[in-house]
């Protein structure tokens, strides 16, 4: 058996809210993406910055739900700044026999940071 990694969820063109660099670490997302994206707190995720095409790993906490935060945390904020749009991703692996039940959550965010749309992406779906 072969493990190999697989988006399991996405936020998609999230707006940085705020940008601390003296803080421990993270990257704080309001409650309500996280869970329309399935991510838990202190889930490792990965960050890719659309507007400056930096990425970063950190961990995920929780903001305060229907604020529209996304505020990065600590030596990150050098990489993220207010008003980027960010798309912020966790993984899991898989083994070939797994995929054809698993089943990726996109949340496409709107211009407030809140949940516009969520979408269920398969391995095997055509390209858009």
């Amino acid at each position: 058996m072969m493990l190999r990694p697989f988006l399991r969820a996405k936020i998609h063109r999230a707006q940085v809210t705020r940008s601390e660099l003296h803080y421990v670490g993270s990257i704080t997302v309001d409650a309500e993406l996280l869970a329309a994206a399935d991510m838990l707190p202190l889930e490792e995720v990965e960050v890719y910055n659309i507007t400056r095409g930096t990425r970063f790993s950190t961990y995920c906490i929780p903001g305060k739900p229907g604020s529209g935060e996304i505020g990065i945390n600590g030596a990150a904020a050098h990489l993220a700044h207010v008003g980027d749009l960010v798309i912020i991703c966790a993984y899991c692996f898989l083994d070939r026999e797994e995929l054809p039940h698993h089943r990726a959550r996109v949340v496409l965010v709107d211009e407030g940071n809140r949940v516009g749309q969520v979408l269920l992406k398969t391995p095997f779906d055509e390209p858009a």
